[in-house]
């Protein structure tokens, strides 16, 4: 493997670990915001967000690759829908009807779909390595879910939110193998922010509707939560977002997926830190699973290329 790949791997590596480090927070804030901000509205507002303060770096790009933003509308508007305007809205609506052990679960099958993805549109091979670490990956997350009883995987009963849960996965897999298939001529910032104002535009019928039939004024939010609308704004919508399609263009969509299988472990830091919730040794017992498998499913792939 000569440097100029290692360094690649290296780099992203790191965008992907320091995306799902972000959005680790992102899943405690919506649980949290449950009782405060109406779900389309926290995305709605997450993104406008995002777009304000992207605007001044990436507007002049933009505006220079309007032929080719033109002429890839429709790829364009398809991956800002799955990305942007869904994905995230999906978890907010889905945190409103079901429980956290379901969606840690479910939240488990975006890697699978990308894996599953990328074998069909770009035939990546699924190594038996990778197989194996994956399902290293799975064990440690489900033992962590359940807190070391699998057993409880048999009295899950499956709410409204999971299937809500379930189609938010699908939709960042997608948006994750489609990243990939970004036109050479967009940069990344023209890219980042057409995605992001198309997905906002797709997003704001929604949130008029939902602003018609709710009380939730943004002028008149706590200071809490507008801390948190500003940490999915800027954190988890731009800084995240830009970090993971850098990961993606140096990787592919697989190896990152891969490495988001790590967000239990942050998610569960967080909520120690944040919430007072206790770590025990189940969470240390699932993280070294997780990190094995993901160190596994890494490493054999870096092999491979040398």
């Amino acid at each position: 493997m000569n440097f100029s790949l290692r360094s690649s791997a290296f780099i992203g590596g790191f965008c992907a670990l320091a995306a799902t480090i972000i959005w680790s927070g992102n899943f405690v804030i919506a649980r949290g915001s449950v009782d405060s901000v109406p779900p389309i509205s926290l995305a709605f507002w997450r993104w406008t967000l995002a777009i304000l303060v992207f605007l001044p770096f990436a507007l002049k790009p933009m505006l220079h690759a309007w032929q080719p933003i033109r002429v890839h509308l429709g790829y364009l508007t398809l991956t800002a829908l799955c990305g942007v305007t869904l994905f995230n809205t999906l978890i907010y609506i889905a945190s409103h009807s079901t429980s956290a052990i379901n969606l840690s679960l479910i939240a488990i099958t975006f890697p699978i779909f990308v894996i599953l993805l990328a074998r069909f549109y770009w035939h990546e091979r699924i190594t038996r390595p990778k197989a194996i670490g994956v399902g290293l990956v799975i064990i440690g997350v489900i033992n962590l879910v359940t807190q070391g009883k699998p057993s409880q995987l048999l009295s899950v009963e499956f709410a409204q939110g999971d299937i809500w849960m379930l189609a938010a996965a699908i939709c960042f897999a997608l948006y994750s193998v489609m990243v990939k298939r970004k036109p050479a001529a967009l940069g990344a910032w023209a890219f980042q922010l057409i995605t992001f104002i198309i997905g906002w535009v797709l997003l704001l019928p929604f949130y008029l509707w939902e602003a018609s039939n709710t009380h939730f004024q943004i002028h008149e939010a706590d200071l809490s939560i507008l801390a948190a609308i500003a940490y999915v704004g800027v954190a988890a919508s731009l800084l995240a977002f830009v970090l993971w399609g850098h990961a993606i263009a140096l990787l592919g969509p697989t190896t990152p997926a891969i490495i988001y299988y790590s967000l239990p472990i942050f998610s569960g830091l967080a909520a120690y830190l944040f919430l007072g919730e206790t770590l025990g040794s189940i969470h240390l017992l699932s993280a070294s699973l997780i990190l094995a498998g993901v160190i596994l499913a890494i490493y054999r792939k870096d092999q491979a290329q040398r």
